[in-house]
């Protein structure tokens, strides 16, 4: 008995598998390029943890220095910033990736408008860092400073400093997202700007509840995250109202052109209902196709 030969599609992977391996590639590449930051940033690590601790060690009474309160502390706290650093670093190729994997199952307008979205992504995420580094940083830990009990001394130690300021940094960093989740909303048709605009007051009290559970336990820093997470939703709305107003006129033009495109042939067809051909008429017809293959046999 001869062994029955598999078929081609039996070879063929599956969708789901193709799918998979596309994202196994992709994540791939986001580690690599975390790799190569982290390569790039670990020999100056302790560099880059000077730099991160200058806004409270400017605030610091005279004679305070952090501290640290493990055996590993001086080498795992710079390491684990580090880390931070290249994974933040990384992130314009991790979303290109991201967006890379997901752009062939988008329509044509969403590509045009995803890359912009993932462009704006990233500059809102590291807006937002650089904005609680040099503004929140320097108000936020003079506060602490400056409210210090008399007879305490204030010598933070550095992971503590470590976890506080990358949640602030994601906090920050997420927050400034905002004009980018507003755009998405409206785009996908679950809101419009004139409902965003109509929901402002919870918005604003919605904004300060979430600056009170992200940030420190003090006005300053609860003020600074929420007031910008309200701009950033004001100019979300604005923006959006623009792109929908550009929609709307994109779809408005297609209307009238095709509302004034020429009905010819669909009107020649209502006019003349079918009518079988006589016998007269098949012949002549079956004739004149004759003719017409014989001269072009003739031609070529």
């Amino acid at each position: 008995m001869k062994q029955k030969k598999p078929s081609s599609a039996e070879h063929e992977p599956l969708p789901l598998v193709a799918h998979l391996i596309e994202l196994r590639t992709r994540l791939v590449r986001a580690l690599i390029a975390v790799a190569v930051m982290f390569a790039v940033l670990f020999p100056f690590s302790n560099e880059i943890y000077t730099f991160l601790a200058e806004p409270l060690m400017r605030f610091l009474p005279k004679g305070s220095t952090m501290i640290a309160t493990e055996v590993a502390s001086p080498f795992l706290t710079p390491f684990k910033f580090t880390m931070w650093a290249a994974l933040f670093a990384a992130i314009p190729v991790i979303l290109y990736q991201l967006w890379a994997f997901v752009a062939p199952g988008l329509y044509k307008d969403e590509r045009e408008l995803a890359m912009p979205m993932i462009i704006s992504s990233v500059v809102l995420f590291y807006a937002g860092i650089a904005f609680c580094y040099f503004v929140v940083f320097p108000l936020v830990f003079q506060f602490f400073t400056n409210t210090t009990p008399e007879g305490v001394s204030m010598m933070t130690d550095i992971s503590k400093y470590l976890d506080f300021v990358l949640g602030m940094f994601f906090a920050f960093g997420v927050t400034f997202e905002v004009p980018v989740a507003t755009i998405i909303l409206v785009l996908m048709g679950l809101v419009t700007p004139e409902q965003l605009v109509e929901k402002r007051p919870y918005v604003i009290v919605a904004a300060f509840i979430i600056g009170m559970i992200l940030s420190p336990p003090d006005v300053i820093s609860q003020t600074l995250l929420a007031i910008p997470m309200w701009l950033l939703f004001e100019l979300g709305v604005v923006v959006s109202r623009i792109l929908v107003r550009r929609k709307d006129a994109r779809a408005a033009a297609s209307a009238a052109a095709a509302a004034t495109a020429p009905a010819t042939a669909a009107a020649t067809v209502v006019d003349e209902p079918f009518r079988p051909l006589s016998p007269e008429e098949m012949d002549a017809e079956l004739d004149r196709i004759a003719e017409q293959e014989k001269r072009d046999r003739g031609g070529s």
